[in-house]
């Protein structure tokens, strides 16, 4: 059909351009998600936005994936008002869970000591008294 007959040399040339390709995809796999694993393994506050970054910073560009990669190892040092310490540790802690897989995760129980205030609640003083 062809006019000339397929030998073991180009079945050879065939295998190691398919495995070739192959290894290309999956170095692309392995590197566009680097930042994201990065950031889940330093517990990273915003990883999900890094993950999605990195996988998104390297189809028209790569300047989106190295700004993913530098963001990954930023200090996680946050200081986010709408949450107390201890509550935000815990919302960080069950999206890391969350982005692993970890299905049920189990965190620490917060501490009971200091009671939780409704967010309708009005605020208070340190004296105990409700500002007016």
């Amino acid at each position: 059909m062809l006019g000339f007959e397929l030998d073991f040399w180009d079945y050879a040339t065939f295998a190691t351009a398919f495995l070739a390709g192959g290894a290309g995809v999956l170095t692309y796999i392995w590197i566009a998600g680097l930042p994201g694993r990065i950031a889940i393994a330093r517990n990273h506050p915003d990883a999900e936005a890094v993950k999605l970054m990195g996988w998104a910073g390297l189809l028209p560009t790569v300047l989106p994936w190295i700004q993913a990669f530098i963001w990954a190892f930023k200090p996680t040092d946050i200081v986010d008002i709408r949450r107390f310490p201890k509550e935000e540790a815990k919302a960080i802690d069950e999206d890391i869970a969350r982005l692993k897989g970890e299905a049920g995760a189990a965190t620490e129980p917060m501490d009971t000591a200091a009671p939780a205030r409704h967010a309708s609640a009005p605020p208070t003083s340190p004296r105990g008294a409700t500002k007016g």
